[in-house]
């Protein structure tokens, strides 16, 4: 008898934030789910690992007929790893992380856990796709986001990502009759423009606050992942872990 696909779900939000039990409910559509993801916010982890402390694990109870589920207090990136190579009982067909609370387009992919956590898949030769929603609060509404994700899980099952390479999905903050459709892109070039106020505790000790803005430097670029967004599409854009600058390779080779 073939096996169910075996899924595994993860996040950066927690494991009962309401993206991810949102993404697990559609995902028990096709397959064995299994959850594994931090017990607490680890949003801007980017791809940080645990290794100079231990990590626990406890089962928990928040995903409806999830084939199994576990919180853990390491980041994203140490719940694919502990699942993969401790608790799975098999390879996964599928990593899918999210969904997130908030933007990963453009530069940001570098700094989140959630996509961290699908590159990890995707180092581990699975299939892997990060999701997120551009609306920061705790109570979004990502029931636009369905149709949109089982059509890729189902394409992801069907015919399998290339190894090394995963998907980051975003969805604009909008409701289902206004969003386009999907539209596959780049990463737009863009950055935090940022800056550390210094602030006062009571006690007159400085202390300092990450603040800043994000900007598009190609505003009018239409194939960006900025620019679907803006526009009412969901943007898709696959990346590699591969940082490899490869053009400038013969170039180096030629000067140093």
């Amino acid at each position: 008898m073939r096996q169910q696909p075996l899924i595994l779900i993860t996040n950066d939000d927690g494991i009962s934030a309401p993206g991810i039990l949102h993404l697990s409910s559609i995902a028990q559509k096709f397959g064995d789910v299994f959850v594994i993801a931090p017990d607490k916010p680890q949003s801007g982890m980017g791809h940080a690992i645990t290794i100079n402390s231990t990590l626990r694990i406890q089962k928990t109870a928040h995903h409806k007929s999830a084939y199994a589920e576990f919180s853990c207090t390491g980041t994203p990136v140490d719940c694919v790893k502990m699942a993969v190579n401790k608790l799975l009982p098999r390879k996964p067909d599928l990593v899918l992380s999210g969904i997130n609370h908030g933007s990963n387009s453009s530069i940001n992919v570098i700094y989140s856990g959630t996509m961290s956590a699908a590159i990890e898949g995707s180092l581990e030769g699975t299939s892997s796709v990060g999701f997120s929603l551009c609306d920061y609060d705790i109570n979004a509404d990502f029931s636009a986001t369905t149709v949109f994700v089982e059509k890729i899980i189902s394409s992801c099952l069907k015919e399998p990502l290339p190894k090394g390479i995963c998907l980051n999905v975003n969805f604009p903050k909008l409701k289902d009759d206004e969003i386009n459709g999907l539209k596959i892109c780049r990463q737009a070039k863009a950055n935090w423009v940022e800056d550390f106020e210094e602030r006062q505790d009571p006690y007159g000790r400085s202390y300092y606050w990450l603040t800043g803005k994000f900007v598009n430097f190609e505003p009018e670029a239409q194939d960006t992942d900025e620019w679907a967004l803006k526009n009412g599409y969901v943007s898709v854009v696959p990346i590699m872990h591969d940082f490899t600058a490869h053009p400038y390779i013969n170039h180096l080779k030629n000067t140093l």
